[in-house]
């Protein structure tokens, strides 16, 4: 599954019973400000107080980022602040929609306006509760992790010769005592992490942390029959943010995820209908972070009449390629010999990438707007321990045309603007060219 790392949390479900929430004050610190932010933008829940949001307080993240899909349903309320620093705040929400207990934890960086370093929403379970100090970190949880990560990296990683280069990069900061004065373990999987980018510079690759005891078997996505998933995704729209007719009958659909047809894609299916009398469609992928590869593909498939070669993915440990096709039928109404428009950003990611790379390298549709931000790996989550955990890349992807694919580089569009402009200039050229037929 393609998925930003920064996003990755495992979700426990429960439910309490509803009673009054106690008063609570945010305190004015860096953190305190960006809490305190976050929860006016996702309790609002309207799109530009959430991207005026993420243009303040956290340039390099997305709307996409924020939280789970349950702010859909009316956000949060604050419960209480369970730890507060300066630059670090820890605190415990109520969810509005169905009063499951989430924890917040942001991390900042000291500028003019405190810039998000780590933004994490996981449910907790109800009991035992939650309690920031339980978690502890010393030398030898320390060495236990880098340990675990570097074995990880060994036998999954896409690139065995980069997962060797890694090692000895972490194991010659150990060794350099390099980590033996970090004790916050969020701190130490961001440090890692920094160290394993300093030599891969792959963007899906990273070591998270979690306070909450992990399963033993961590899940990778979500299986077809989590019904607190599909509630989730039920209130959310699968991720499709937006779907309707632009003036000259224009189709424009702008959504978020790529979320598991098994789930999904009867939603995907009522969206793609209700544009395909459309003369052009716009897509827009600038907020997409990525998502399953087989919506991809279910998705592509509305816009090609025959079967259609997309992409492989190669998977070094098990030395196999998987093939992606579009499906000859779908559900509904295809989208066929009508001019496609995608638009891009620098926040585009991971599957949202592959989508707009294949569906150009086709030459099915024109990309308007910026190059992408260059994820190409697929990456399945390994437990290290009950804590923490690594995204592992295990897989590359090859597309049959150009043989290679985005990885570090992006996806350059076919016409550059800034995001922000992308939409105008697309309806411009739609309109363009049906005055030209």
């Amino acid at each position: 599954m393609w998925f930003r790392v920064i996003l990755v949390c495992f979700v426990l479900s429960h439910t309490v019973s509803a009673y009054a929430v106690p008063s609570t004050s945010i305190p004015d610190t860096p953190a305190g400000r960006v809490l305190r932010g976050w929860l006016d933008a996702v309790n609002d829940g309207g799109q530009e107080k959430l991207e005026t949001f993420v243009d303040t307080f956290w340039p390099n993240g997305n709307v996409g980022d924020l939280a789970l899909p349950s702010y859909k349903a009316g956000g949060f309320d604050l419960l209480g602040v369970d730890r507060s620093e300066r630059l670090q705040i820890v605190a415990t929400l109520r969810s509005k929609s169905d009063h499951g207990e989430f924890v917040i934890h942001i991390d900042v960086r000291e500028e003019d306006t405190p810039l998000i370093v780590h933004l994490r929403v996981f449910a907790v379970p109800a009991s035992p509760k939650y309690k920031a100090e339980e978690v502890k970190l010393d030398a030898a949880e320390r060495d236990h992790v880098i340990d675990g990560a570097v074995r990880l990296l060994d036998e999954f990683y896409v690139y065995p010769e980069i997962a060797r280069k890694m090692e000895v990069e972490v194991r010659t900061r150990q060794q350099s005592h390099a980590y033996d004065d970090i004790f916050d373990p969020n701190e130490f999987a961001e440090k890692l992490t920094e160290d394993l980018h300093r030599v891969s510079a792959d963007k899906h690759l990273g070591v998270g942390f979690q306070y909450e005891k992990l399963p033993m078997d961590v899940p990778e996505g979500h299986a077809p029959d989590d019904k607190r998933f599909r509630g989730q995704m039920a209130i959310a729209h699968c991720g499709f943010e937006k779907v309707e007719h632009l003036p000259s009958n224009i189709g424009y659909v702008k959504f978020n995820i790529f979320v598991d047809p098994a789930i999904c894609g009867p939603t995907a299916t009522e969206t793609m209908d209700s544009i395909a009398d459309s003369d052009a469609i716009i897509i827009d992928m600038r907020e997409n972070s990525g998502g399953h590869p087989k919506m991809v593909a279910f998705m592509a498939s509305y816009l090609f009449a025959e079967r259609t070669h997309l992409n492989d993915l190669y998977n070094r440990r098990e030395n196999s390629t998987e093939e992606y096709w579009t499906q000859p039928d779908v559900p509904g109404k295809k989208f066929i010999n009508k001019p496609v428009f995608v638009l891009t950003s620098a926040r585009t990611f991971s599957g949202a990438e592959e989508f707009s790379y294949d569906l150009k390298n086709l030459k099915r549709a024109t990309l308007v707007g910026e190059t992408t931000a260059g994820g190409a790996h697929p990456t399945w989550t390994h437990r290290i321990d009950d804590h923490f955990y690594i995204a592992v890349p295990f897989a590359r992807a090859i597309n049959p045309i150009t043989k290679t694919d985005w990885e570090g580089k992006g996806v350059e569009p076919d016409v550059k603007v800034p995001a922000e402009n992308a939409l105008d200039d697309a309806r411009k050229m739609a309109v363009q060219r049906d005055q030209r037929r």
